[in-house]
């Protein structure tokens, strides 16, 4: 059984090595989503927690 990480969701900026950049929606609280995603990216990207609220109707879409 998996970890619960809340049902919020927050969204993560992930560079990589070529300074390409993504965007990452973490099923987690800002203050667990940064250590998830930097869990999951390759060693030497960087990931940083964009201030961007979802709307109730993106919540509930990735809900």
């Amino acid at each position: 059984m998996g970890e619960s990480f809340g049902n919020s969701f927050t969204v993560v900026q992930v560079t990589g090595d070529s300074a390409e950049t993504q965007v990452w929606l973490a099923a987690a609280k800002p203050t667990q989503a940064l250590t998830l995603v930097l869990a999951a990216v390759p060693e030497g990207w960087t990931a940083e927690v964009l201030n961007i609220a979802l709307t109730h109707k993106q919540q509930r879409l990735f809900e």
